[in-house]
Protein backbone atom coordinates (compact mmCIF):
# COMPACT_ATOMS: atom_id res chain seq x y z
CA UNK A 1 0.00 0.00 0.00
CA UNK A 2 2.58 2.67 0.51
CA UNK A 3 4.55 1.81 -2.96
CA UNK A 4 1.11 2.89 -4.42
CA UNK A 5 -0.07 5.48 -2.13
CA UNK A 6 3.64 7.45 -3.09
CA UNK A 7 2.84 6.62 -6.33
CA UNK A 8 -0.30 8.36 -5.78
CA UNK A 9 1.37 11.59 -4.20
CA UNK A 10 -0.07 10.76 -0.96
CA UNK A 11 1.69 10.87 1.89
CA UNK A 12 2.28 7.91 3.46
CA UNK A 13 1.63 8.18 7.71
CA UNK A 14 -0.81 7.39 10.51
CA UNK A 15 -3.77 9.72 9.39
CA UNK A 16 -3.69 8.22 5.75
CA UNK A 17 -3.11 4.97 7.32
CA UNK A 18 -6.10 6.03 9.12
CA UNK A 19 -8.42 7.20 6.65
CA UNK A 20 -7.59 4.67 4.26
CA UNK A 21 -8.47 1.59 6.85
CA UNK A 22 -11.78 3.26 7.52
CA UNK A 23 -12.90 3.90 4.10
CA UNK A 24 -11.95 -0.03 3.43
CA UNK A 25 -15.75 -0.36 5.98
CA UNK A 26 -18.49 -0.51 3.23
CA UNK A 27 -21.33 1.56 5.16
CA UNK A 28 -23.57 -1.51 6.12
CA UNK A 29 -20.66 -3.05 7.99
CA UNK A 30 -19.74 -2.39 11.62
CA UNK A 31 -15.72 -1.66 12.00
CA UNK A 32 -14.37 -4.09 14.71
CA UNK A 33 -10.57 -3.66 14.19
CA UNK A 34 -7.95 -2.59 11.70
CA UNK A 35 -4.58 -4.55 11.80
CA UNK A 36 -1.84 -2.85 10.28
CA UNK A 37 1.25 -5.19 9.78
CA UNK A 38 4.52 -3.29 8.80
CA UNK A 39 8.18 -3.20 10.54
CA UNK A 40 9.87 -0.40 11.92
CA UNK A 41 12.89 1.23 9.94
CA UNK A 42 15.54 -0.43 10.48
CA UNK A 43 18.26 0.21 12.93
CA UNK A 44 21.75 -1.36 13.05
CA UNK A 45 25.04 -1.24 11.47
CA UNK A 46 26.96 -2.53 8.00
CA UNK A 47 30.21 -2.13 6.38
CA UNK A 48 30.16 -0.27 3.43
CA UNK A 49 30.51 -2.75 0.33
CA UNK A 50 33.88 -0.56 -1.10
CA UNK A 51 35.32 1.30 0.95
CA UNK A 52 34.44 -1.52 4.03
CA UNK A 53 34.01 1.78 6.40
CA UNK A 54 30.80 1.72 8.87
CA UNK A 55 27.60 3.12 8.36
CA UNK A 56 25.06 3.85 10.62
CA UNK A 57 21.04 3.03 9.62
CA UNK A 58 19.23 5.13 11.99
CA UNK A 59 14.77 4.80 11.83
CA UNK A 60 12.20 6.19 14.08
CA UNK A 61 9.26 3.49 14.70
CA UNK A 62 7.20 6.81 16.33
CA UNK A 63 5.16 6.87 13.86
CA UNK A 64 3.97 3.28 14.52
CA UNK A 65 3.37 4.07 17.94
CA UNK A 66 1.41 6.60 17.03
CA UNK A 67 -0.85 3.95 14.87
CA UNK A 68 -1.24 2.05 17.35
CA UNK A 69 -2.77 4.56 20.17
CA UNK A 70 -5.63 5.27 17.34
CA UNK A 71 -8.83 3.84 18.32
CA UNK A 72 -9.51 0.79 16.39
CA UNK A 73 -6.09 -0.42 15.31
CA UNK A 74 -3.63 -2.77 16.33
CA UNK A 75 0.03 -2.96 15.10
CA UNK A 76 1.65 -6.11 14.02
CA UNK A 77 5.31 -6.24 13.75
CA UNK A 78 7.84 -7.79 11.69
CA UNK A 79 10.99 -7.38 12.17
CA UNK A 80 12.80 -5.77 8.91
CA UNK A 81 16.52 -7.53 7.83
CA UNK A 82 19.63 -5.80 6.51
CA UNK A 83 20.78 -8.31 3.49
CA UNK A 84 23.36 -6.42 1.72
CA UNK A 85 24.38 -4.11 -0.45
CA UNK A 86 23.35 -3.80 -3.85
CA UNK A 87 24.14 -1.84 -6.94
CA UNK A 88 21.63 0.95 -7.95
CA UNK A 89 22.21 0.30 -11.71
CA UNK A 90 22.39 -3.00 -13.74
CA UNK A 91 24.70 -3.61 -15.70
CA UNK A 92 27.27 -2.34 -13.26
CA UNK A 93 29.72 0.15 -14.98
CA UNK A 94 33.23 -0.74 -15.71
CA UNK A 95 34.87 2.29 -13.82
CA UNK A 96 36.28 2.13 -10.64
CA UNK A 97 33.10 1.54 -7.96
CA UNK A 98 32.33 3.54 -5.27
CA UNK A 99 29.66 2.76 -2.26
CA UNK A 100 27.95 5.93 -4.02
CA UNK A 101 26.85 3.15 -6.75
CA UNK A 102 25.17 1.01 -3.96
CA UNK A 103 22.05 1.08 -2.70
CA UNK A 104 20.96 -1.61 1.00
CA UNK A 105 19.00 -4.44 0.50
CA UNK A 106 16.68 -5.10 2.69
CA UNK A 107 13.82 -8.23 3.80
CA UNK A 108 10.55 -7.93 5.75
CA UNK A 109 10.52 -10.94 7.92
CA UNK A 110 7.31 -12.36 9.87
CA UNK A 111 4.49 -10.18 8.23
CA UNK A 112 3.36 -12.41 6.25
CA UNK A 113 2.96 -15.20 8.97
CA UNK A 114 1.53 -12.91 11.47
CA UNK A 115 -1.17 -12.05 8.78
CA UNK A 116 -1.75 -15.82 8.35
CA UNK A 117 -2.04 -16.72 12.07
CA UNK A 118 -4.67 -13.64 12.45
CA UNK A 119 -6.68 -14.91 9.77
CA UNK A 120 -6.65 -18.62 10.97
CA UNK A 121 -7.29 -16.96 14.96
CA UNK A 122 -10.68 -15.29 13.65
CA UNK A 123 -11.77 -18.32 11.11
CA UNK A 124 -11.34 -20.37 14.52
CA UNK A 125 -12.93 -18.65 16.77
CA UNK A 126 -15.70 -17.45 14.56
CA UNK A 127 -15.04 -13.66 16.26
CA UNK A 128 -16.04 -11.86 12.96
CA UNK A 129 -17.72 -12.81 9.25
CA UNK A 130 -16.10 -10.91 6.77
CA UNK A 131 -12.39 -10.29 6.16
CA UNK A 132 -11.35 -6.96 4.43
CA UNK A 133 -7.60 -7.50 2.97
CA UNK A 134 -5.29 -5.25 1.41
CA UNK A 135 -2.25 -6.92 -0.48
CA UNK A 136 -1.49 -7.82 -3.27
CA UNK A 137 1.41 -10.30 -1.74
CA UNK A 138 -0.02 -13.75 -2.97
CA UNK A 139 1.37 -15.25 -0.04
CA UNK A 140 -1.81 -14.89 1.79
CA UNK A 141 -3.39 -17.31 -0.47
CA UNK A 142 -3.03 -19.92 2.00
CA UNK A 143 -4.83 -18.35 4.88
CA UNK A 144 -7.34 -17.17 2.87
CA UNK A 145 -8.19 -20.18 1.79
CA UNK A 146 -8.45 -21.35 5.09
CA UNK A 147 -10.36 -19.08 6.47
CA UNK A 148 -12.58 -19.44 3.83
CA UNK A 149 -13.14 -23.34 4.43
CA UNK A 150 -14.05 -22.08 7.64
CA UNK A 151 -17.22 -20.07 6.72
CA UNK A 152 -15.59 -16.57 6.12
CA UNK A 153 -16.41 -14.35 3.61
CA UNK A 154 -13.41 -12.57 2.53
CA UNK A 155 -13.13 -9.03 0.35
CA UNK A 156 -10.19 -7.84 -1.13
CA UNK A 157 -9.87 -4.53 -1.26
CA UNK A 158 -8.24 -2.94 -4.82
CA UNK A 159 -6.61 0.11 -4.86
CA UNK A 160 -7.65 2.47 -7.49
CA UNK A 161 -4.21 2.55 -9.03
CA UNK A 162 -3.48 -1.22 -8.45
CA UNK A 163 -4.50 -4.47 -10.69
CA UNK A 164 -4.96 -7.21 -7.50
CA UNK A 165 -3.28 -10.41 -8.98
CA UNK A 166 -5.11 -13.18 -10.03
CA UNK A 167 -4.53 -15.76 -7.51
CA UNK A 168 -5.91 -13.06 -4.56
CA UNK A 169 -8.96 -12.80 -6.80
CA UNK A 170 -9.49 -16.37 -7.24
CA UNK A 171 -10.00 -16.74 -3.38
CA UNK A 172 -11.94 -13.89 -2.29
CA UNK A 173 -15.21 -13.56 -2.39
CA UNK A 174 -15.80 -9.49 -2.86
CA UNK A 175 -13.34 -6.91 -4.28
CA UNK A 176 -13.84 -3.25 -3.04
CA UNK A 177 -12.33 -0.96 -4.80
CA UNK A 178 -11.36 1.94 -2.51
CA UNK A 179 -10.25 5.24 -3.76
CA UNK A 180 -7.21 6.76 -2.05
CA UNK A 181 -8.49 9.48 0.64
Amino acid sequence: MRTYARKAGKSYDPPFIERFGRACVKSDQVLQRILYYDCAPYTGKAKRPVSGTEHQFRGSDAWLHDLERREYFAVRRGVLKFRDWVPKTSPVGSTPLTDADFKPSFAQKGVDMRIGLDMANYAQTRAVNILSLVTNDTDCVPAMKYARRAGLQITLVRLSNCQPAPELCAHTDFLFSVQFP
